[in-house]
């Protein structure tokens, strides 16, 4: 056997939804950075990178299509020596698909079809794509090169397609979004590929925030033993070459040793945090953001991660305290501020809420003060903070929790005032987690935050555990019942209390429409609420 050897050029970048021209340049760019470093025989860039991903409904627009086809075709002629891999969509009569070209010579030389189409969690391809029926594989340097495209790795048909046409090496393109314990379920998927197939794989993934998705990167290649040989950084662009050597025995190896630095999980989801924000505040080009900051767990951990995200100066946090403000939580916002070097003011709410009273005691006449006096405090706050965002241009960012957005411990107009909530897919006990890792870094978050018992401070030696379950036994429930669909009987054969779980699903299904109306923020679990869960708000299911 001939000995045969391969190049890959893994780029791993942020494009920009909807930024065709912006989206060229940067593949120009890349190809460019790259070639003075190297000259890999394959340019491997993402799925879907010329339009950025996912498009969402501005893929049904015709001069969106046109446009990204225009852009592939321009970027042919970039550099027509070389081989390059690019995702794009493309149009053909009524059916447009989810491609992988192959640019050389100035043409497009290969284009592949996906044929998995994912229509599940926050995929809708098949809303918008048709699939495709048959491989895609090119020929460099007596190596046949196989195309697949993200979802096509998580089944076995096209890898298996591409073993029985002759492929020695597959090329996966990716925008697969980051949640927990995801990158090492992709590391055993794709590794068990190469090794049963005995074919390398390299996988290439964008990187970057777009909404609520994050890209972690992460791009890796597996030699044909399965053996992972190389990693990109997480959460950041980079680029990376990849050679595989043929060997006598049949396998195709690499000439790489690099060491695969061990999974983290607490410092991968405070990184997606922080990209997550960042990417939403940069891209949507809001010039800073406001947080309310109360003194407790919550905007501690926002706060630290905005100032992480884009810089302190560009975040400005407000203590609004009332009556039931306690001196501690106004030191410790103060502290918190002075820790991370942001701008902090002092806004008292005690006239504006008297001047609501004032307004409202017709009404309330013979009334009972209850819940409402407490929620108008929230929403005395998120009218300050909305009134600051409209007069600067700077977002709100929202503080709630996974565990509190769940079971609707929050105030429609109050705390869930705002463009962008970081936490909303934490659950409460990893926020704790969380701020503890951040201060292994550099210790900003007062101890007396992370130690102190939650309250939301709405009415006298008010504590979260009045209205709620302890949070790890909420936090449980809300892993079982909302990210797998368990039943009642399923969580309650879990150990848990039945009255206690009645209470928590009540909550969590009559909240629904208190979830429609607030923001949305970073998703870092399996499924989050939003485009994971769409449950109706009108349904007699369970109650």
């Amino acid at each position: 056997m001939v000995s045969k050897k391969i190049s890959v050029g893994i780029i791993q970048e942020n494009p920009i939804v909807g930024d065709i021209a912006g989206n060229l340049e940067l593949a120009k760019n890349s190809i460019s950075t790259l070639s003075k470093e190297s000259s890999p025989d394959i340019f491997l860039l993402t799925e879907m990178f010329i339009t950025g991903y996912p498009p969402e409904d501005l893929i049904l627009r015709e001069d969106l299509l046109d446009q990204a086809y225009e852009a592939i075709n321009e970027l042919s002629n970039f550099r027509p020596e070389s081989f390059v891999v690019i995702g794009y969509p493309k149009k053909e009569g009524d059916s447009i698909f989810n491609c992988a070209g192959v640019l050389r010579s100035n043409s497009i030389i290969t284009e592949y079809k996906k044929q998995e189409l994912p229509n599940y969690e926050v995929f809708d391809e098949k809303r918008y794509f048709q699939p495709g029926d048959s491989p895609g594989i090119f020929e460099v340097n007596g190596f046949r090169v196989g195309l697949s495209v993200c979802e096509d790795i998580w089944h076995q048909k096209v890898i298996k397609q591409l073993h029985e046409k002759g492929a020695d090496l597959v090329l996966n393109i990716n925008a697969s979004p980051f949640h927990l314990n995801k990158i090492q379920e992709r590391k055993n998927l794709i590794s068990g590929h190469a090794s049963k197939f005995s074919m390398p794989i390299v996988y290439a993934n964008q990187v970057g925030g777009q909404d609520e998705l994050v890209f972690d990167g992460t791009s890796m290649a597996m030699d044909s033993k399965g053996k992972q040989v190389l990693q990109l950084a997480k959460f950041e662009e980079d680029h990376v070459v990849v050679s595989f050597l043929s060997q006598h025995d049949g396998n195709i190896l690499s000439d790489i040793n690099e060491v695969i630095p061990e999974d983290s999980e607490l410092e991968e989801v405070y990184k997606a945090l922080v990209l997550g924000a960042k990417d939403y505040i940069n891209k949507n080009k809001f010039p800073g953001v406001l947080i309310g900051s109360s003194g407790g767990i919550d905007s501690a951990l926002t706060a630290v991660i905005a100032a992480d995200a884009i810089g302190p100066e560009n975040v400005r946090s407000f203590m609004m305290p009332f009556k039931f403000t306690s001196d501690m939580s106004v030191e410790d916002a103060n502290k918190l501020a002075e820790n991370l070097g942001i701008k902090h003011s002092i806004i008292p709410i005690g006239e504006i809420y008297d001047s609501f009273q004032s307004s409202l005691e017709c009404e309330f006449k013979g009334l009972e003060p209850d819940i409402t006096e407490e929620n108008l405090q929230s929403r005395c706050r998120g009218v300050i903070l909305m009134a600051l965002s409209n007069k600067s241009g700077e977002i709100v960012l929202t503080t709630g929790n996974k565990s509190e957005t769940a079971v609707g411990y929050s105030t429609l107009y109050g705390d869930t005032a705002g463009g962008f909530g970081v936490l909303k897919d934490v659950p409460k006990t990893l926020v704790y987690e969380l701020a503890r890792y951040r201060n292994t870094i550099s210790n900003v978050i007062p101890e007396r935050i992370i130690e102190r018992p939650p309250s939301a401070e709405l009415a006298p030696d008010q504590q979260d555990s009045d209205s709620l379950p302890d949070y790890d036994t909420l936090d449980k429930i809300i892993e079982l019942y909302v990210e797998q669909d368990k039943s009642k009987k399923e969580i309650e054969e879990s150990g848990i209390e039945s009255s206690i779980l009645n209470r928590v699903i009540r909550l969590i299904d009559f909240s629904e429409y208190k979830r429609r109306q607030a923001p949305l923020g970073v998703k870092i679990t399996s499924r989050g609420f939003g485009k994971d869960r769409r449950y109706p708000i009108t349904n007699k299911f369970l109650k």
